[in-house]
């Protein structure tokens, strides 16, 4: 019997001494038992070497790899360790990660029923702290089947994970494949690039890859993709994104394969930036542009136009340099949130903000006159709904100033009714206020919204909610959400059935005022464990009504 293993896994880490044993776990408990792990250190300078031998201690499977100094990113340490594989498939895996028991098995089973150059499955993100589990690019996964070429699936390039694929070595050494070094998203351009060179793969859509997500991890902590911050970041984003087009072009891919890693880029990398903008500095956005915008005049003017309008606006502005309006513009992504103002041009074009476009490209993307917003139906009309002042009422009531922007002039200019709607535990309450109007398409109100009233079951409720707020012309109405200012100090309320209800801004994306409800003592504790072990639910809440 060979004692060759079928398989290698590589499992990078860096000072990561408390999670690695985690994931080295999870590929030594993986069904399919004739692999290789080699524990590949990027020069640690935690208790990680000590951990690693441990580990190896223990599983004869287990092989040990230290770079002499840290690389600075995942490239390096996967590049040694494939010097020394000694497995024809290979797999990466992350030490703050792990593989589902069966990845292995699954994975080399797809290899072994036709010849492919690799095979990709399913990734379950987990969410740290709630356990809370989604699946990643759902829908590349919804059914079985082999792709020969990139040209047949351009859309799979929105998938650029290394982690959740098995290779053949045979194959990555035939194409020099490996990853970048000195560099951070470097999946991105292996990814690519594996895509582009295999004759055929497979996707399977069981889950192969268990990826731990924690958007709020200290900055020492934070993945490269939750370090956003980094103008480096940026940079290094843009950077592997021209090496893909180069690659492409040089390859002969075509126009729609191209187009689609533009769409890919816009609707998604840079996407994952612009929704930071409203939280940034000025002068930040200023460099933000410096690096991207220059990029983006490379792009395909076909996947500009795949993009939404809100997205559209903020590349425009971007490109405008005006940056102020950039951060609110921003707040809209998403969440259907209009201007404050439109300008009409000469021909009647209605663009976004106060001032017209210089450049055609921005005329472009500014352009709101298709959207047709002085005659689309009123439920379909773009207003903004910005909350100027919160403060904390008596018992547990919240004052709020809510200012109402309404930029195509859809109401008259007189008072108008709305209503402010909260649904926790899908109880909707409802409280009425007045909006007056202050200018020509400005209308401004307060409300005490008394969260005591709010309907709640009777084994209470854990989570978050945002409240919207409603406004009608007599016909219909029109639900948009609210703003909150961004910097406001949260607050802690003592709420209905022993609830908690801390008072805060969103803290990222459109930053809406939110409002985060804890039951205290054991019902609290319950439901805690209710959100992370979802089985327990029907048990923790007859528990809790008794």
């Amino acid at each position: 019997m060979s004692t060759d293993p079928d398989v290698t896994v590589t499992v990078i880490v860096h000072d990561d001494a408390a999670r690695l044993p985690r994931a080295v776990a999870s590929v030594r408990a993986q069904t399919h038992r004739n692999i290789e792990i080699v524990i590949s250190d990027d020069h640690s300078t935690d208790a990680t070497p000590q951990v690693a031998a441990a580990l190896a201690a223990k599983d004869h499977r287990i092989r040990l790899l230290r770079l002499e100094e840290n690389s600075g990113g995942c490239g390096a340490p996967r590049n040694r360790a494939m010097e020394i594989a000694r497995a024809p498939y290979l797999m990466f895996l992350d030490s703050d990660d792990e593989l589902p028991p069966k990845a292995v098995e699954l994975l080399l089973a797809a290899h072994r029923e036709e010849p492919v150059d690799f095979v990709m499955g399913a990734v379950r993100r987990v969410r740290a702290g709630t356990g809370a589990t989604s699946t990643w690019m759902a829908p590349l996964y919804g059914r079985r089947r082999t792709v020969h070429g990139i040209e047949a699936e351009p859309r799979l390039l929105f998938e650029p994970l290394a982690t959740n694929k098995m290779y053949r070595k045979d194959f990555l050494d035939r194409h020099a494949l490996r990853f970048p070094e000195g560099i951070h998203y470097e999946d991105q351009l292996f990814s690519a690039r594996a895509y582009t060179l295999a004759h055929a793969f497979t996707v399977i859509p069981e889950p192969v890859y268990r990826w731990y997500v924690d958007p709020h991890a200290a900055p020492e902590k934070a993945t490269i993709s939750n370090q956003r911050h980094l103008i480096g970041n940026v940079r290094d984003r843009v950077a592997i994104s021209r090496m893909i087009d180069q690659f492409l072009a040089g390859h002969g891919c075509s126009a729609a394969v191209r187009e689609e890693k533009d769409f890919k880029f816009l609707s998604h990398d840079l996407r994952m930036y612009t929704g930071d903008l409203p939280y940034r500095e000025i002068p930040w956005i200023a460099r933000f542009a410096d690096e991207t915008v220059p990029y983006l005049d490379e792009l395909s003017p076909a996947a500009f136009e795949r993009l939404g309008h809100a997205e559209r606006v903020v590349v425009g502005l971007l490109r405008e340099g005006r940056y102020a309006e950039v951060r609110l513009a921003a707040r809209g992504l998403g969440h259907g949130v209009g201007p404050r103002e439109m300008t009409t041009d000469a021909r009647g074009r209605a663009y976004w903000g106060g001032a017209l476009p210089v450049g055609d490209a921005a005329r472009r993307d500014l352009d709101l006159t298709a959207l047709d917003l002085t005659r689309c139906p009123f439920a379909a009309a773009a207003f903004r709904h910005e909350i100027t002042r919160v403060e904390q009422g008596p018992g547990a009531a919240v004052d709020l100033t809510v200012r109402t922007y309404d930029p195509a002039l859809r109401l008259p200019l007189a008072p108008q009714a709305a209503h402010l709607h909260i649904s926790p535990a899908g109880r909707r309450m409802t409280t009425g206020l007045r909006m007056d109007p202050v200018a020509r398409g400005v209308y401004e109100g307060t409300v005490r919204l008394d969260l005591a009233a709010a309907p709640l079951p009777a084994h209470g409720f854990l989570g978050v909610r945002h409240p919207v707020l409603e406004i009608g012309d007599g016909q219909s109405g029109n639900t948009g959400v609210m703003l909150a200012p961004l910097d406001f100090t949260p607050f802690v309320l003592a709420g209905p059935g022993r609830h908690r209800i801390t008072v805060e801004p969103e803290g990222h994306g459109a930053g809406r005022l939110q409002l985060r409800w804890r039951p205290q003592g054991v019902v609290g504790m319950l439901l805690g464990q209710v959100v992370q072990r979802g089985p327990l639910r029907r048990a923790a809440r007859a528990l809790a009504r008794r």
